[in-house]
């Protein structure tokens, strides 16, 4: 099973750790993105090398190619793809939900037409948690509908009603040791996002997410949403902040106590050439690093940093070299989890607010030479 334990706060800021029989996660944490069974660009050793204590995985592709019982019968995702820390799951809900035009929602679940080959499939709570036990997964997802924006009222109050209805069956499907978290919805509506944790707190959970943000509201709105919700989740458990990995994001709901999170933020911009400094956000196809025989950034002990300048990289992204995809990863993924790390520290230090302040003037300055 899986465990929190709170070991300090700042405020509202938590500082603490998952534990589970594959390793423990320290908490803020943040979960680089395995879809498919890869965190694209690289090895699970690196990931071990940039700090990495835990990935995700997703049901809804991982279900479709290769298939959830090819990796059963390998032994599981974590030997499948070499990965011997603790895998999260997401159930697919957010994938279903992307597939607005291929999807059609019912009581039972989801019927769906693959975005591979047009194949018809039915995902259910129960089917959810049946192929992420035979994935391996060290923590699980319930299956629910992720809420899109706008959405009116009478809808949102429909779909969390059916929302709970899935995180029961789904926490009443499982089989194995394997955690369960619940998903708290209701959209940009504070009393219905109350009446969702309610349910799910009444179910009882190893843990709690809050889902159906950054689906395209404004920041302010998410912001006032996540400061209502996460403060109505239990003390005692994690708290999940569902694909929000923007580091201002991060930073204003660290701040109101979530512990972690996952996005594929770092990797799908290190494919496209920017980068996450110490200074803010680098463009690396920009001319003025052509000839710039320095690292990319003088503050950072990854891998690339320590061994290629910001004139190879340059010229690596402009030719289209795989190499570009896998150094750049490095550091941004690198620089993600060592930017947790500290602001664990922060928490610990009681300088948060501070650590927080400081980033936040960084990262609007990073901006604003990018816009440039």
């Amino acid at each position: 099973m899986v465990n929190f334990e709170l070991i300090t706060t700042d405020g509202s800021a938590r500082r603490g750790r998952v534990v589970t029989p594959r390793g423990v996660i320290n908490t803020p944490a943040f979960m680089p993105v395995g879809t498919i069974a890869t965190v694209k660009a690289m090895s699970p050793e690196e990931l071990v090398e940039v700090g990495a204590e835990i990935i995700l995985g997703n049901t809804y592709h991982l279900y479709l190619r290769p298939g959830h019982n090819v990796i059963r019968e390998i032994g599981g995702l974590h030997r499948f793809m070499n990965w011997r820390g603790p895998i999260l799951t997401d159930s697919g809900g957010f994938q279903v939900f992307s597939l607005a035009n291929l999807r059609k929602i019912k009581g039972d679940g989801v019927e769906f037409r693959s975005h591979i080959d047009g194949s018809l499939h039915f995902l259910t709570p129960e089917r959810a948690i049946e192929i992420q036990e035979a994935l391996g997964s060290d923590i699980m997802m319930v299956f629910d509908e992720c809420i899109p924006y706008p959405a009116d009222e009478a809808y949102v109050s429909k779909s969390i009603r059916l929302t709970s209805q899935w995180a029961a069956r789904s926490k009443a499907a499982r089989k194995t040791e394997a955690a369960v978290f619940g998903i708290v919805q209701g959209g940009m509506y504070p009393e219905m996002r109350r009446q969702s944790a309610n349910e799910l707190i009444e179910i009882g959970f190893d843990g709690y997410a809050i889902g159906g943000l950054s689906v395209g509201e404004p920041k302010n709105l998410m912001y006032d949403v996540l400061g209502h919700t996460a403060p109505l989740l239990p003390q005692t458990h994690a708290r999940y902040l569902m694909g929000v990995g923007d580091l201002p994001d991060m930073l204003e709901a660290v701040e109101n106590g979530i512990d972690m999170f996952d996005c594929v933020m770092p990797t799908r911009n290190a494919r496209n050439g920017t980068l996450f400094t110490s200074v803010g956000r680098i463009s690396i196809k920009r001319t003025e690093h052509t000839r710039d025989a320095g690292p990319l950034d003088p503050n950072c002990s990854c891998y690339t940093c320590r061994n290629y300048s910001r004139a190879y990289l340059r010229h690596m992204f402009m030719a289209r070299e795989i190499l570009s995809m896998r150094l750049n990863t490095i550091h941004n993924l690198h620089f993600y989890l060592d930017f947790m790390r500290r602001m664990r520290e922060s928490i610990e230090a009681g300088r948060f607010a501070a650590f927080k302040k400081e980033w936040l003037v960084i990262l609007a300055r990073g901006q604003e030479q990018a816009d440039t």
